[in-house]
């Protein structure tokens, strides 16, 4: 057993924040929805058709409804539909990493109050936590594989991949697959990055995890999408109306810092599920006698180099 406090184990610098996701969206669709330049938003539909036109985009909803728009922007994550419309099937720009995840919400039986407990165990990883003692509680489970074949809208399908997966892992497992069928947030995917030459094409451009998705394992693709909105709106408002520009100067500001945070992906799933017991009981050991050294902070924080520097290899334009 390892017990690391929360700011030595993430490596958390003093202006760091976080903030859950669902909790981001709400805050940005209160600031956005209203007043005479509020957002119109439309829940619950889908683009069926996007064309071209000279000076616009004429695009029809799948409820028959057709509009046209001078840009269309996909920021419809890792299976963007949008990408698919303008520049084809998905096989062709993700790359699979070779393992999956889920997460949902459970009871928070154990009672925890701001703690994450983890389950380590070869080729696959439980855990389940906290962020505030009433606020209950999250499973999630990392496991290496081989592709699993499967319809990504067959919610009870994955839910049945996933049990089998953890069929017989001991510990806390149990309990928090038991919760599977009563959590309302279910997600299940493979841990995947997108790769495109280029982010835009015509009047269409995409952003966050549909143009350069760096994988849950990253941690950084909210911080990827909201650069990467903040880049597209100001170089789109630089360039006056003229796309073209604005889309290749998006594009220039952002390619380097998605590929460096992309890279995070691959390098931090291995230390995330690991592949032998003895992988396990090094790390586990080294975790357990870091909590007790002197200059533990310093060590920690030359391990979180590559995320902090990926995380910083931007300078953000004051547009």
């Amino acid at each position: 057993m390892a017990t690391l406090d929360g700011d030595t184990f993430g490596g958390r610098a003093s202006h760091d924040a976080e903030i859950l996701r669902g909790d981001l969206n709400r805050i940005l669709y209160e600031l956005t929805v209203d007043g005479a330049d509020g957002v119109e938003y439309l829940f619950g539909g889908s683009i069926a058709s996007a064309t071209e036109t000279a000076d616009g985009v004429e695009v029809t909803f799948d409820s028959g409804a057709s509009r046209g728009f001078d840009l269309v922007v996909g920021a419809d994550g890792l299976h963007s539909h949008t990408r698919a419309l303008a520049f084809g099937p998905e096989e062709r720009f993700i790359g699979d990493l070779g393992y999956y995840v889920s997460i949902y919400s459970v009871p928070n039986h154990l009672d925890l109050d701001r703690w994450e407990l983890t389950c380590v165990s070869p080729l696959r990883t439980a855990l389940t936590y906290s962020t505030a003692k009433d606020t209950g509680a999250k499973a999630m489970f990392l496991f290496a594989s081989e592709p699993l074949e499967y319809d990504r809208h067959d919610v009870s399908r994955q839910k049945k991949l996933l049990a089998e997966a953890y069929a017989d892992e001991a510990w806390e497992v149990p309990r928090l697959l038991a919760a599977l069928d009563e959590a309302p947030d279910f997600y299940f995917d493979s841990l995947s990055q997108a790769y495109l030459d280029q982010w835009s094409k015509g009047r269409t451009a995409l952003v966050g995890d549909s143009a350069y998705c760096a994988s849950p394992a990253s941690g950084q693709g909210t911080s990827l999408a909201l650069f990467g909105a903040y880049v597209l709106a100001d170089e789109l408002a630089a360039a006056d109306g003229d796309h073209v520009s604005g889309f290749a100067a998006y594009e220039r500001e952002m390619r380097r810092f998605a590929e460096e945070n992309q890279k995070l992906g691959p390098s931090n799933i291995k230390h995330m599920v690991m592949r032998t017991k003895r992988q396990i009981s090094i790390q586990l050991t080294l975790l357990s006698l870091l909590g007790r050294l002197p200059g533990k902070e310093r060590m920690m924080t030359k391990v979180m180099e590559p995320i902090q520097k990926a995380a910083n290899s931007i300078t953000l334009k004051d547009y």
